[in-house]
């Protein structure tokens, strides 16, 4: 019984590896990006490119899984592009930090029916589950936020025989999130202190790649730009210099002609 057991797992890897090494070689690659343009605005970027041999494998299933991408877009009013039959384009915007968590782990982690859900068991690909969380700090001026990002990619896991690895997940997919921010853009660990990459010339944007087939952490603190906070600050100057021109420097300068002790009309 346990040569047989040997026998079909040799037969099941005889199988997956020479589609894994001829066929899947470099097959995925799933680039995500948050822009953070201003404490109003920003968009979620996801950009997927299929090998050629990818989507002449599998065509039905790559078919039915873009398919779903841009339905799930759609549904957070979001915008694909098809630039070609095996590459989408991904945007979906988004107008303050609360609205960026929603959006971001609604597109990663759809709710589905269970109907449905099992109508596609038998084609659907790995489910990969992300959580994305997001700090905000209001320093009247700027907002100092605090982004962290967990990405569970166990699903795309190795083939290998025993203890001897045949195909790792990096050779099949390429994943890397990037973080596009106003400033002062720094990685972090978990415990909060910073990271100094001689790598991150650039204090606005950071990159990461990310490992399949394993958990995945990343954490970085930026600061985003109050508008509000800068125009009330520029209303209370402007009330402040106009008191002081008007009431301070046009009577020192005998520019203020109105009468200081306007004599009162006297009563019959």
């Amino acid at each position: 019984m346990e040569k047989v057991h040997r026998w079909l797992r040799r037969v099941r890897l005889l199988l997956l590896v020479p589609i894994a090494l001829l066929g899947l070689s470099g097959c995925v690659r799933y680039d995500v990006g948050v822009n953070f343009d201003s404490q109003t605005h920003g968009t979620i970027v996801q950009q997927i490119e299929l090998s050629e041999r990818l989507a002449n494998l599998s065509a039905g299933t790559v078919q039915d899984w873009l398919d779903s991408i841009e339905q799930r877009a759609r549904h957070l009013h979001g915008k694909t592009k098809r630039t070609t039959d095996r590459e989408i384009l991904v945007t979906i915007p988004f107008n303050n930090g609360a609205e960026l968590v929603e959006k971001f782990n609604g597109f990663f982690n759809p709710e589905e029916d269970s109907s449905q859900a099992g109508e596609r068991d038998g084609s659907q690909l790995p489910k990969l589950a992300s959580h994305l969380s997001l700090k905000q700090y209001n320093w009247i001026f700027a907002l100092h936020d605090r982004l962290s990002l967990d990405l569970d990619l166990r699903a795309l896991g190795t083939i290998s025989d025993g203890d001897r690895v045949i195909v790792t997940p990096d050779s099949i997919v390429d994943l890397s999130f990037q973080l596009n921010t106003p400033w002062g853009a720094t990685r972090v660990q978990a415990d909060g202190k910073k990271i100094d990459l001689a790598s991150d010339t650039d204090d606005r944007q950071l990159a990461w790649h990310l490992e399949a087939g394993q958990l995945n952490h990343l954490e970085a603190v930026f600061w985003v730009p109050s508008p509000i906070g800068i125009g009330t600050a520029l209303i209370v100057a402007l009330v402040i210099a106009g008191n002081f021109l008007k009431y301070r420097l046009l009577p020192a300068w005998g520019l203020d002609r109105r009468p200081r002790n306007p004599r009162r009309p006297q009563t019959p």
